[in-house]
């Protein structure tokens, strides 16, 4: 591959998000406002050109402008770098008590983080011998209200949040086991505020059956979810204080000093 063919591959292949991440870089690198007439100056761009993409990003809050003709970068910045570092310390926090749980139970484990109406997956340990068909790879996604993790979540929200997501998800099915009315995702949310574990049933996959315990930053807000998986007629309720435990010693690690563990009856 030729020289400038590398070069044009690390372009945004719409010109607009090439300008707009230039204006966002001129605004990194000074701690203060910036003028109009200096942005476009350093950009070379149209000062009316810059004008329209700084105010489109004000308002997503992404530019602040602490006064008439000055931009600075706005706080949707700091709030999502904060989230990201939350998803990678998690990450680092877990990794090896993931893989400890793992080696005790020859299952898969994962962990998960929310993302809007879904959860992401950012870390797993598993092994060929798990007996898993299905394996979930880091970075895929999945509904909240079809899998354990996603349900811890949805636990954490109040009943208007939960009702607003089953009408903008439908609360499409998967299975014929999945959850596709909002009361019976009510009780289901019911049992995993009660015990500090949810459950996926067959809700996902066919065969497949998960737990879940959650982890927890210094706040004591819900961070990420920890999730054993296996062949429905092979999940093990005894897993689950370790499940509970390690959640625990992952949540200890980002700071969180209480305790979340559910009663052993929590069983579905």
């Amino acid at each position: 591959m030729k020289k400038e063919d590398n070069a044009a591959s690390n372009k945004p292949s719409v010109q607009v998000l090439e300008r707009m991440f230039t204006l966002i870089d001129v605004l990194a690198s000074r701690e203060e406002a910036v003028s109009l007439k200096e942005i476009s100056e350093r950009t070379g761009l149209h000062p009316s050109t810059t004008h329209r993409i700084l105010n489109d990003l004000a308002l997503g809050r992404f530019v602040d402008r602490p006064e008439s003709g000055s931009y600075r970068l706005g706080m949707r910045f700091l709030e999502l770098g904060n989230l990201v570092k939350a998803r990678l310390s998690v990450r680092e926090a877990a990794l090896g008590p993931m893989r400890l749980l793992h080696k005790q139970i020859q299952q898969p484990v994962s962990l998960s983080v929310r993302q809007g109406d879904e959860i992401v997956y950012v870390e797993r340990a598993y092994s060929e011998r798990s007996g898993m068909q299905v394996v979930r790879a880091i970075g895929g996604h999945a509904p909240l209200h079809l899998t354990s993790n996603g349900k811890l979540f949805l636990a954490a929200d109040d009943a208007q949040q939960v009702r607003a997501y089953a009408t903008r998800t439908g609360l499409a099915g998967k299975t014929h086991y999945s959850i596709t009315r909002l009361i019976d995702l009510e009780s289901e949310l019911e049992k995993a505020r009660q015990y500090g574990v949810a459950r996926d049933n067959e809700e996902l996959e066919l065969g497949v059956r998960c737990m879940a315990a959650g982890i927890y930053d210094d706040q004591g807000k819900l961070v990420a979810g920890l999730s054993i998986s296996a062949p429905a007629d092979r999940l093990d309720e005894g897993w689950l204080s370790r499940l509970q435990a390690t959640a625990q010693e992952i949540s200890e690690a980002m700071g969180f000093h209480g305790m979340r563990t559910a009663p052993a009856r929590a069983t579905r």
